[in-house]
């Protein structure tokens, strides 16, 4: 039965909240995420409508504040590409999807402007081909968004790097925030899907590589891929070295355990492995994260995760018999 409850996250949350917020019930942010304040908002509602209150949005719930069946969470419809790109999106940006995809960040590293699930930016010259992808397939979308400062923007992305970076700087507080209207204009942006795909597509060759990688190692499930990925956007890959010693500890697994159970120690033993192989001010971080999604839940920097729940990046096959 689906269920929207504390810890649940996404678009459907975001609806719930605006209904209750509507309503005079919640009083929160709107941010997705069923924390506390959701969860007391929904009683409130259960209580007055004379349901079970348990604070969870079940069908009944649900059919009441809409007036409709209750549906599943839409990123379980999305690629796993998507799916995955959202995950480390999470991680990279601190926010849950959809929101990961707007993520947005100043100069705080040196790279002026940093902008979307995998902080593309205008120092490494990242940033401005996704923005000029959208402007191609979407340019009156994209003109919408910016409004009168569209022009201004299509000048920035002709100029040189340095260029680009001393504007970036100059949109921008000392504590590294954009000024309005900039700051809405990207956020906007990143929410839209048609920018998403763009940001989708341009994860494609990570993750067609991330992919490559996992049957490298004789993994098949959904998590292994989003494993993999997410240790080629953070880590670049796995050194020769060490994939040596995560086959050598491949080869002590008890083979005899069920096929999902193996495909977990195996994931396991390549989060270890990768972790200790980073510099040692990342060696925690990296754990954290990869041991969370071999594992299928945890948390890291602060944030519970459940990789099914959140993301529905099941220990599933990708290519299902």
């Amino acid at each position: 039965m689906i269920v929207y409850r504390r810890g649940s996250k996404g678009r459907e949350v975001i609806k719930i909240q605006r209904a209750l917020q509507q309503l005079g019930l919640y009083l929160g942010p709107i941010d997705g995420d069923f924390g506390g304040g959701t969860e007391s908002a929904v009683r409130r509602f259960q209580r007055a409508r004379g349901l079970l209150v348990d604070g969870r949005v079940g069908p009944e719930t649900w059919r009441a504040l809409f007036g409709e069946e209750i549906p599943e969470p839409s990123i379980y419809k999305e690629s796993l590409a998507y799916r995955s790109l959202a995950l480390t999106g999470l991680f990279e940006t601190g926010e849950l999807p959809p929101e990961c995809f707007a993520g947005l960040t100043g100069d705080f590293d040196g790279q002026g402007l940093s902008f979307g699930a995998l902080q593309w930016n205008f120092g490494q010259g990242s940033l401005p081909p996704l923005i000029l992808r959208m402007n191609e397939r979407y340019p009156d979308l994209l003109a919408d968004v910016f409004g009168e400062h569209y022009g201004i923007l299509l000048q920035v992305l002709s100029l040189d790097r340095e260029e680009q970076l001393a504007w970036a700087r100059s949109i921008q507080d000392y504590r590294f925030r954009l000024y309005q209207p900039w700051r809405g204009y990207f956020k906007t942006l990143g929410r839209l899907s048609e920018f998403q795909a763009i940001q989708v597509e341009t994860a494609s060759e990570l993750f067609a590589a991330a992919s490559r990688l996992a049957a490298d190692f004789d993994l098949w499930s959904e998590r292994a891929v989003a494993l993999m990925f997410d240790i080629k956007v953070q880590n670049g890959g796995i050194p020769s070295l060490v994939e040596v010693i995560i086959r050598q500890d491949f080869a002590e697994l008890d083979k005899d355990l069920p096929p999902e159970a193996l495909e977990v120690e195996k994931m396991r033993v390549v989060a270890h492995r990768r972790a200790e192989a980073s510099r040692p001010r990342w060696v925690e971080d990296v754990h954290r994260r990869k041991l969370t999604i071999a594992e299928g839940r945890g948390v890291v920097h602060g944030l519970p995760v459940d990789l099914d729940r959140d993301f529905g990046l099941k220990l599933a096959p990708v290519y299902p018999d």
